[in-house]
């Protein structure tokens, strides 16, 4: 990876649209997620996060603080990312990492009640589990049936400051 690349979060805006609505996924990655042009209608609640690479949006998921967050844990202050997704053309250049590593500080300064954000991965999506371990999700040790199969719940503490 280029030790240049910038990589931030930020939350949507109209500016992002072009770019979102470009994004192309391999067939085989489109069954685990969804495009960001498909889950760009919001409700109350859900807030839908960009991430970008040296300022051009690469990157897209949403964080939900709605009731479907307590069909993954019984944690009231938890909030559930879906949809996560990097544009083909920029995977494998360790951007998702980056970004997944930003995302405790991003939900700490952002979300200051949230202290654990959860997600369900597909037990067939190995890359993306494997990303979601090195940036400290664990297997909580609950599945979920989805829409193709087996589902791990993992989950991240965000820690508040202690100083």
């Amino acid at each position: 990876m280029d030790h240049n690349t910038e990589v931030t979060l930020t939350h949507f805006s109209t500016e992002h649209l072009d770019h979102l609505n470009s994004f192309q996924l391999p067939k085989e990655q489109e069954k685990f997620t969804a495009l960001p042009k498909d889950v760009l209608e919001v409700t109350e609640n859900q807030y839908r996060i960009v991430l970008l690479s040296n300022e051009k949006p690469v990157g897209y998921f949403l964080l939900h603080s709605t009731k479907r967050v307590m069909e993954y844990t019984d944690n009231p202050h938890a909030m559930l990312l879906t949809a996560f997704s990097i544009n083909y053309l920029y995977q494998g250049k360790g951007i998702a990492k980056k970004g997944m590593i930003l995302l405790e500080d991003f939900v700490k300064k952002e979300f200051p009640t949230c202290n654990e954000i959860i997600l369900a991965v597909n037990h067939k999506n190995i890359p993306a589990q494997k990303l979601y371990a090195k940036v400290g999700f664990q297997d909580t040790g609950r599945r979920k049936v989805g829409p193709i199969g087996e589902q791990f719940i993992m989950s991240l503490d965000v820690n508040e400051d202690l100083s």
